[in-house]
């Protein structure tokens, strides 16, 4: 037995004794026979639930898409959890196989191997709670912490340590924690070398001095005010720098709600952190986000803006990818598509080094009876996001300070990297029929985006054509259709998507996407002109819903292109193939 598997059967040794603990013991007798027992309490009943995941992918060579076999023909990614709970207490555990992951999953540091991904006990009494082994937190919106994860993105920086919560009275809400955080997978997790402690306070006034604000009670009104501290450690052994072993940020935030406004701001400052992504520069970073929303029947409007410099932070300074250990989360501020174009060929990611970027929608929905809302109603939502380098001076001849540029703090530079305008109308035609008509301009610096080094920068327009029809209570159709033009990059592109559901078990998918670049003979690539590729990447969907169980099976093309979530992206790579996923909840 490997030294990793008995170090995890270690760590499963005093979470098998807290449960042991726990069990209800109604068959033990109290150790003096002759005392009074007390009434019975009536104790929580002990529960137990979990989930689990299995994606499985059989790989055929594909020149034509650049498809590869790996030496693995088969790759599979699989997990389990299991939460207990009883009363105050909770104990969870998650099983973890990558034999071998598929290809190109995830991002940053490879998972291989078998074994314990993820294991905790907690337990809460008197307002107080705290959790021991692994965990999950988020300070704000995380501008100086966020730990978390996304599964099918490849992202878990879960931490492991010690956290405790306190509530020492109403609308206060008190967190710190220390430990490390999750640096890949070889049978079983792995933790990084930095240390990360971190402290958070949060004061709603409503909540706890209701008496003070009876008229803000009485309307719905609130404020938050919260603050919080993170800091870093790690061992500096650079022969060449002198860099600091402790790096702290710290942030602060307000929130005003009433019952139509929504207000908010965050301002995170960073102390100065030398590291591979900034080039071991010592300037501080700092980062402000300001979001506002206004809602009523039928009308929504919002409007957001933030600024990042050198917001990079990671729990190793030198970490080889910004998709590894990273202590903080830089939100986005563009609208996140599900449609497959925009979705997967040009979304756009955070530039945590630096950026200032602008964001508002309004949502309006006309009412029925009215000529554009007719017999249903007519939604309308349209909506600008951008994001702009920052107004920075680079200082070569810095050899004191060593601080790297200069900037004018929330002014933008001169490079656009992104700009994203769309228009969605959604329609209700009958009791049958859903229609729903979007239209995207798009501006993608792909060259800072994606790394395509030289690249020259995307202007596209896209159109997408979706469709529900019920043809009974049970059986129904949805279908897209969209296209994207541009002259640049790969060129025009065309998807059409047909899935068909026969509740309650059944539904089956077909999809297309055709790249064929330009309706001529050629298209310029790199300043070229060469013949016109099309090729077309078809794949077919089966799958069966039964209870809390749900079988997926593809079989087809699936080009390389982006996935993201919430403004963090991987690339995926071109497949052909085979592929099976079964989840499961109980």
């Amino acid at each position: 037995m490997s030294g990793t598997r008995r170090s995890a059967l270690r760590a499963l040794l005093p979470l098998s004794c807290a449960l042991l603990l726990v069990l209800p013991a109604s068959a033990q007798q109290p150790p003096d026979s002759t005392a009074t027992p007390e009434a019975p309490k009536g104790p929580d009943l002990p529960q137990v639930h979990g989930n689990f995941s299995m994606d499985a992918q059989l790989y055929n060579q594909d020149s034509a898409i650049g498809a590869v076999v790996p030496d693995e023909l088969m790759g599979l990614n699989s997990w389990g959890n299991i939460q207990y709970t009883q009363g105050a207490f909770k104990a969870g555990i998650r099983f973890e196989t990558y034999e071998p992951a598929l290809v190109g999953y995830p991002a940053g540091q490879p998972y291989s191997g078998t074994g314990i991904g993820y294991r905790y006990a907690s337990y809460s009494i008197d307002d107080l709670e705290i959790t021991v082994g692994n965990f999950f937190e988020q300070f704000g919106q995380g501008m100086v912490f966020r730990s978390y994860e996304e599964r099918y993105l490849g992202v878990d920086n879960a931490m492991d340590g010690v956290r405790v919560k306190f509530k020492p009275r109403e609308g206060v809400y008190l967190k710190a924690f220390t430990g490390r955080q999750r640096f890949g997978f070889e049978d079983g997790y792995n933790n990084g070398v930095g240390i990360v402690r971190g402290a958070d306070a949060e004061i709603s006034l409503t909540e706890c001095l209701p008496g003070a604000f009876p008229k803000w009670v009485e309307k719905g009104r609130n404020l938050v005010l919260g603050g919080s501290f993170v800091s870093k450690f790690q061992e500096d052994k650079d022969p060449q720098r002198e860099l600091p072993e402790n790096v702290g940020a710290w942030a602060g935030r307000l929130n005003y709600t009433t019952s139509h406004w929504n207000l908010y701001t965050e301002y995170a400052y960073k102390i100065n952190d030398p590291n591979r992504s900034n080039q071991f520069i010592y300037k501080p970073g700092q980062a402000l986000l300001m979001n506002a929303t206004y809602s009523t029947k039928g009308l929504g409007i919002s409007a957001g803006a933030h600024t990042f410099d050198n917001m990079v932070y990671q729990s190793d300074r030198a970490a080889q990818s910004l998709f590894n250990l990273n202590i903080n989360f830089l939100p986005t501020l563009s609208k996140q598509h599900t449609y497959n174009l925009p979705a997967t060929l040009y979304p756009y990611a955070t530039q945590p080094n630096g950026e200032v970027a602008y964001q508002g929608e309004v949502f309006y929905k006309f009412k029925k009876g009215t000529p554009l809302g007719g017999k249903y109603g007519t939604k309308l939502a349209v909506n600008y996001s951008t994001a702009w380098s920052l107004d920075s001076t680079a200082m070569p001849d810095d050899t004191v300070r060593y601080q790297g540029y200069s900037t004018s703090f929330f002014q933008r530079g001169e490079r656009q990297y992104f700009s994203d305008f769309n228009i969605e109308l959604r329609k209700k035609l009958s009791a049958d029929w859903e229609l729903a008509l979007t239209y995207i301009n798009l501006v993608y610096d792909i060259e800072v985006v994606q790394g395509k080094a030289g690249k020259p920068v995307v202007y596209a327009d896209m159109f997408i054509l979706e469709g529900l029809h019920n043809f009974t209570d049970r059986n129904s159709v949805r279908f897209e259709l969209q296209h994207l033009s541009t002259h640049q990059d790969k060129g025009n592109w065309m998807t059409g998507l047909a899935e068909f559901t026969f509740s309650p078990h059944w539904f089956i998918a077909v999809m297309d996407q055709f790249n064929y670049e330009t309706f001529g003979d050629t298209f310029v690539k790199d300043g070229e002109e060469v013949e016109t590729e099309r090729t077309h990447y078809p794949i077919g969907s089966m799958g069966y819903i039964r209870g809390g169980n749900r079988f997926t099976v593809n079989y087809g093309r699936q080009r390389a292109g982006i996935f993201c979530v919430g403004g963090v992206c991987r690339q995926v790579p071109a497949s052909n193939g085979l592929s099976v996923s079964i989840t499961s909840t109980f």
